[in-house]
């Protein structure tokens, strides 16, 4: 009966910890400042290039409001620049969570997309 408790136990604490080391593995999202010092700005198409990114991971653009937007788009919308698929933000500090695959932003004020300021994120 003694030996029944103890593997009872065992058990339970097993199931806490298999709990407490997938709880970290999904929650432990790393967030990237795109653009680094410089933030969401012209030139910021190959920051991603040598990074990893995760689905979960977080986006955080900082901006100048009367200057850019961000807009999260489609493939097409990205290779158009045109924001007809996605929603655009303004506030001037957006933080996005990555989806996995590839996660497109771009500028959608006149000229500044066709200038170069978008960007594809590929998460794993």
């Amino acid at each position: 009966m003694v030996q029944g408790r103890g593997n009872s136990a065992i058990i339970a604490l097993m199931l806490l910890f298999c709990m407490l080391v997938f709880h970290f593995e999904t929650t432990h999202a790393t967030k990237f400042q795109v653009g680094d010092a410089r933030g969401w700005d012209f030139g910021v198409s190959n920051w991603p290039s040598g990074k990893t990114f995760k689905a979960g991971d977080i986006l955080v653009f900082n901006y100048n409001t009367a200057a850019h937007n961000v807009a999260i788009v489609n493939a097409a919308d990205y290779k158009s620049c045109t924001a007809s698929s996605g929603k655009v933000f303004r506030s001037g500090l957006e933080k996005f969570e990555l989806k996995k695959g590839l996660n497109y932003f771009i500028c959608s004020v006149p000229t500044h997309c066709q200038a170069g300021m978008k960007m594809v994120v590929l998460a794993l």
